[in-house]
C-alpha cells in the first residue's frame, strides 16, 4: 500500500511538473498573453487559442486552421513559434472539430466530385463524377471543392451547396482583424490539409476587403501545409488574388489529392500545368525550394519539399522555419530571433511525459484500491492449469492468424464505417469512430466464431473450456460467467478514469493544456461528445473484452504467471506482437513501396479509396495500441482476468475518437 501511495505521489508530481514547464515554454515565459474562448456566429460557438505577446500594439496576425481529426492545439507549434516573434496568433477548432459547437456537416456539399486538379476535370474523361451516399460520405468527398468556386464545382444539381468550406475561418479571421493589438494590415493565414482548404477559402473572402477604418485587411500571406493546388479558371480569379502563397509539400504524402492524384512525388510534378500556373513560370524553371514573384505585390510562390509524410507536416522543423521566414517577408515578425531557434518541440514532449504520467498513475491508484476489502476479490489470480504448449507452436499459430486477420480487415472495414456503412447519422455521429466501430464489428463477429468453435471440438474430445480459461471468471466459481466480478471490475475502472480525468481537469484549467502528442488524445468533454462517448463505449467495451480473452487469457503465454522483470517482458512483448501485430503489418505494405519511391501500398494494392485517413493514422494508432498493451499486460498479472485492464483500454480509445476528433 505504502509503495503505491508513494508511486502514484510521484506520477502525479511528474505530470503536473512537466506540464508546469510546458506552460512556460507556451506562455514565452510570461512574454505571451495565452487565453481560450468562443467566437459566437449564428450558428454556434467557435472554439480559440489566443496568444497575445505582452505590450502588443499594430503587431502582425495569423490565423491557424487544423486538419481533419485535429483541433486547435495541433497548431501549437506554429503558434508558440509565430507568438515568440511578436505575432498574435490565434488558433481555432473547425466546424465539428474540439470545442467547437458547430457541426462538420455546416461546411456544407455537393452531390458530385472531381477525382483530378480542380480545372483539369471534364464529364467525358469520367474525372467529374456525381455521388450519393450517407450524409457524412457527401462531406468528406467535399472537402477539395470549396465555396468561392464557381456554380459547377460548389452547387450541387439536386440543391446541394457548398456553404462555409472555411469551416468558421472566415469568421475567426474577422475576429483575428478586430483586436485591438493587431495591426489589421499585416495579417496571414496557414491551415494544415482540411485547414489548406479552410486557409483558401479564407483567403478568397477577405481578398481586396476593407474594415470599418478603411484599412484593406486583404491576407499578406497563405501558407499551406499539405496542400491541393487548383486552376484559375474554377473561380473568378479578377475578382480573387491570393497573396505571397506558400505551399510545403510533403514527399510522402498518404492523401493523392496532395500529390495531384500521382503515386508518389517526384521532379516530373512540378511540370504539371496547376504548379507551373500557381508558381507563375514555364515547366523549364519550376523547381523546388525556390521563391518566385516577389512579396510587394503579392506574387511570391514557392514549393518547399519536405522529406516527411503527411501528419508530421505540422511539426516538422524544415517546414515551420521556412514557414516563419515566408511570415516574415509578408508580416514582418520580429527577426531577432532565427527560424531555426525553435522550442516547440520541447513543449509537446513535456505534454507527453505528462500524459504518460497520467495514465500510468492509474495503475498503482487501482493497485491501492484492489487492498481495499471491497476490491479484494477483482483479483482472482491468473488460473492455475497445466502448459499444454510448451514448444510454443499453438501460440504462434493463433498469434499469426490473429494479426492476418486484423491486418487484411483494417483498411476496407475501416474505410466503409467512415463513409458508407449505413448508420443513423443522428446517434453515431464521430466520423473517424464509425470506421473503428465498423471494423470493431466485424473483428467481434470474427472472435466469437474462433471462440465458440474450438470450445465445442474440444468438448467432443472431453476437454472442458470453461470461463477461468477465456479470462471471465477466477478459479473459484471457473464454469459461470462471474457477472459479480464484472461488476466491481466496471466500477474500479470507473474510479480509475475519474482519478484521471480530475488531472485532465486541472491540466485545462491551470494550464490551458490537455494530454496529448501533437494530436489530440485526451480532453475534456463536452455534454454532446459525452453522450458520444456513450454510445460508442459498448461496442468499444465488446470488442477490447473479447480481444483481451483471446490474447491474454486464451492465448496466454507460460511466462504470464511468473514473478519477475525477465518474465513480465517476455509476456508483454508476446501481447504487444499479438494486439498490433497486424497494424504493423499494415505499416509495412503501405510504406515499404512507398518509401522505394513507387508509391503508398494501400492505393497500390487496392486503390486511393483505402489510403487516406485510416492510412496516415497508423503513426498515431500504432503506438497507441502498444501502450494499451502495455496496460493490458500489468492489469492482467495483477487480477487474472480480463476485464479491468479490458475495460479501461476499451475507454481510453473511446475517449480519444470521441474527445475531440471530427463530428457531423
Amino acid at each position: 500500500m505504502k509503495k503505491n501511495i508513494l508511486l502514484t505521489i510521484i506520477l502525479i508530481v511528474v505530470c503536473f511538473t512537466s506540464l508546469t514547464i510546458a506552460f512556460f515554454i507556451q506562455n514565452n515565459w510570461n512574454n505571451v498573453d495565452v487565453r481560450t474562448g468562443f467566437i459566437e456566429v449564428d450558428d454556434g460557438d467557435i472554439a480559440y487559442k489566443l496568444y497575445v505577446p505582452k505590450g502588443a500594439k499594430n503587431n502582425p496576425g495569423v490565423l491557424l486552421l487544423h486538419g481533419y481529426q485535429n483541433d486547435h492545439e495541433t497548431s501549437a507549434a506554429y503558434a508558440i513559434e509565430l507568438a515568440r516573434r511578436g505575432a498574435v496568433v490565434l488558433a481555432i477548432d473547425e466546424y465539428g472539430h474540439g470545442d467547437t459547437t458547430i457541426p462538420m456537416k455546416n461546411r456544407g456539399y455537393t452531390n458530385h466530385k472531381v477525382t483530378v486538379n480542380y480545372g483539369n476535370d471534364s464529364s467525358e474523361d469520367k474525372t467529374y463524377v456525381e455521388i450519393s451516399g450517407p450524409l457524412r460520405y457527401k462531406v468528406l468527398m467535399n472537402f477539395s471543392n470549396l465555396s468561392f468556386f464557381n456554380d459547377r464545382y460548389s452547387k450541387g444539381s439536386d440543391g446541394s451547396k457548398i456553404i462555409d468550406s472555411s469551416m468558421g475561418g472566415i469568421a475567426a479571421y474577422a475576429f483575428l482583424s478586430s483586436l485591438d493589438e493587431v495591426d489589421p494590415s499585416r495579417l496571414a493565414i496557414s491551415g494544415h490539409s482540411m485547414g489548406t482548404w479552410a486557409s483558401w477559402s479564407t483567403a478568397a473572402a477577405y481578398s481586396g476587403a476593407v474594415n470599418s477604418d478603411g484599412v484593406d485587411i486583404t491576407p499578406k500571406a497563405t501558407v499551406l501545409q499539405c496542400g491541393e493546388l487548383f486552376r484559375n479558371s474554377v473561380y473568378d480569379s479578377e475578382k480573387i488574388k491570393f497573396n505571397n502563397v506558400l505551399l510545403l509539400q510533403a514527399k510522402y504524402d498518404e492523401f493523392n489529392y496532395f500529390r495531384d492524384y500521382e503515386n508518389f512525388v517526384t521532379d516530373s510534378l512540378l511540370d504539371a500545368p496547376v504548379r507551373t500556373e500557381f508558381l507563375g513560370v514555364d515547366a523549364q524553371n519550376s523547381e523546388w525550394n525556390t521563391t518566385f514573384g516577389n512579396f510587394s505585390d503579392g506574387s511570391a510562390r514557392r514549393i518547399e519539399l519536405l522529406n516527411t509524410n503527411h501528419r508530421l507536416t505540422t511539426h516538422d522543423s524544415h517546414g515551420l522555419r521556412v514557414a516563419l521566414d515566408w511570415f516574415d517577408s509578408a508580416i514582418d515578425l520580429d527577426s531577432s530571433i532565427s527560424s531555426s531557434n525553435q522550442v516547440y518541440l520541447i513543449k509537446e514532449t513535456l505534454v507527453f511525459i505528462a500524459m504518460l504520467s497520467a495514465i500510468f498513475s492509474m495503475i498503482p491508484f487501482m493497485n491501492i484500491l484492489l487492498e481495499t476489502p471491497f476490491f479484494k476479490s477483482v483479483a482472482t489470480g491468473i488460473p492455475n492449469r497445466p502448459d499444454k504448449d510448451k514448444s510454443g507452436k499453438r501460440w504462434w499459430k493463433n498469434c499469426i492468424i490473429t494479426m492476418l486477420i486484423a491486418a487484411f480487415t483494417y483498411p476496407f472495414m475501416t474505410q466503409l464505417g467512415h463513409g458508407l456503412l449505413p448508420l443513423n447519422e443522428n446517434i453515431f455521429r464521430m466520423t473517424i469512430g464509425n470506421g473503428f466501430l465498423s471494423w470493431y464489428l466485424l473483428l467481434i463477429v470474427v472472435m466469437l466464431l474462433t471462440t465458440i468453435i474450438p470450445i465445442k471440438r474440444a468438448k467432443k474430445k472431453g476437454i472442458i473450456i470453461d470461463m477461468a480459461d477465456l479470462g471471465f471468471a477466477g478459479e473459484k466459481n471457473p464454469k459461470h460467467f462471474d457477472f459479480a466480478l464484472f461488476g466491481k471490475s466496471i466500477l474500479l475502472v470507473l474510479l480509475m478514469l475519474l482519478f484521471m480525468y480530475v488531472e485532465l481537469f486541472i491540466s485545462v484549467k491551470a494550464f490551458m493544456l490537455d494530454f496529448r502528442f501533437i494530436w489530440p488524445f485526451f480532453r475534456l468533454f463536452t455534454g454532446e461528445r459525452f453522450i458520444q462517448f456513450l454510445v460508442y463505449i459498448p461496442v468499444f467495451a465488446l470488442f477490447f473484452l473479447f480481444n483481451n480473452s483471446k490474447i491474454f487469457a486464451s492465448n496466454r503465454v507460460p511466462e504470464a504467471r511468473i514473478n519477475g522483470t525477465r518474465a513480465f517482458i517476455s509476456t508483454w512483448a508476446h501481447n504487444a506482437l499479438a494486439m498490433v501485430g497486424g497494424i504493423l503489418i499494415v505499416i509495412l505494405i503501405e510504406y515499404i513501396p512507398f518509401f522505394l519511391g513507387i508509391g503508398p501500398g494501400a492505393d497500390l494494392l487496392f486503390s486511393p479509396t483505402f489510403g487516406g485517413p485510416f492510412m496516415s493514422l497508423l503513426i498515431v494508432f500504432a503506438p497507441q495500441v502498444i501502450v494499451f498493451s502495455l496496460i493490458c499486460t500489468i492489469i492482467y498479472r495483477r487480477t487474472g482476468n480480463v476485464f479491468t485492464g479490458a475495460l479501461l483500454v476499451a475507454s481510453l480509445a473511446c475517449w480519444i475518437v470521441t474527445g475531440g476528433s471530427a463530428i457531423l
